[in-house]
């Protein structure tokens, strides 16, 4: 134990401290350092992130126990094990690349492209994926209604709505009109419940919502209406609604049920609330410049006449 303590003693005394020295005599190196910190740990957020719920977060899973257990045997003087596992780590490298080659091609084949922009946070086209997604909601509400299928999409925007798709079937899906209106046909195993739409994709399924009971409310109003004006009060989400029995649709926000709306109604709700503020006021920047040049258009005109 003595000999271990010594190491660590000379370890920080001749490298720790005499880099930090350095750092203080070369602050650019400093900032340097930082910055590197700091995307080394954005990347590794986002990576894991974007690995989250599929296999390959268990293989990262059992690579970080590996590497604390080769550390440990290492530090514990245990050199059987250490050797063993040391070997492992090693080896192991070749066999992952050999198992995920499918995948380690595909990353690759990103690099450059929407997907790695998007991975890395600067996609520069969620407004645009999120605009295409509403409408194929649209298509999917507006298909719904032709045939009278009951159906409830709740679109989840700053307020998370993780309890409630807790409370559903996980799904993870594009967002397409087909997968909607093939979820909510009678007597499919997913039809009873709610759709959650989180980052523009189908959360989940089958989904439990809060039942609004309101007495103000009107009687004729089904337990999906009710359930979407509940989840609207309750969070900012917006939630669309198909009736069963008329076969209108119906748009929840805030607490307030905006009922029978038409196909070019609904998709411009939708855009209203579900494109970021910042996008809407850099929307309305546009109009008081197209304004202003307008007007300038028509002060010369009348200069000149």
């Amino acid at each position: 134990m003595e000999g271990i303590k010594l190491d660590i003693t000379n370890f920080y005394e001749t490298t720790i401290v005499n880099y930090v020295e350095n750092l203080k005599e070369h602050p650019l190196d400093l900032f340097m350092l930082i910055l590197d910190l700091l995307i080394v740990s954005y990347l590794i957020v986002k990576l894991f992130k974007s690995i989250r719920h599929t296999r390959a977060s268990q293989l990262a899973k059992g690579i970080v126990i590996l590497v604390i257990l080769t550390y440990l045997t290492k530090v514990a003087h245990m050199y059987v094990f250490n050797t063993i596992l040391t070997a492992i780590m090693n080896w192991g490298v070749l066999a992952l690349m050999i198992i995920f080659q499918p995948e380690l091609r595909r990353g690759l084949e990103q690099l450059g492209t929407n997907k790695f922009s998007q991975f890395i946070g600067i996609d520069k086209s969620i407004e645009v994926k999120t605009k295409e997604n509403i409408y194929r909601i649209v298509i999917a509400a507006t298909e719904l209604a032709k045939t009278k299928t009951g159906a409830l999409i709740v679109v989840e925007r700053d307020i998370k709505l993780n309890d409630i798709i807790d409370s559903g079937i996980f799904m993870d899906a594009e967002i397409s009109p087909q997968l909607l209106v093939n979820i909510f046909t009678t007597k499919t195993p997913l039809h009873d419940g709610a759709v959650v739409i989180k980052d523009n994709k189908i959360a989940a399924a089958s989904c439990i919502l809060p039942l609004a009971d309101d007495k103000d409310i009107a009687r004729e109003l089904g337990t999906r209406h009710r359930a979407a004006i509940g989840i609207s009060k309750e969070t900012d989400c917006v939630a669309v609604v198909v009736s069963e029995e008329t076969g209108k649709i119906s748009i929840a926000k805030e607490g307030t049920l905006i009922a029978d709306v038409k196909e070019e109604t609904l998709k411009k709700i939708l855009v209203k609330y579900l494109i970021t503020i910042k996008d809407i006021e850099q929307e309305k920047k546009e109009k008081v410049k197209r304004f202003k040049k307008l007007y300038r258009n028509k002060i010369d005109e009348e200069e000149k006449s």
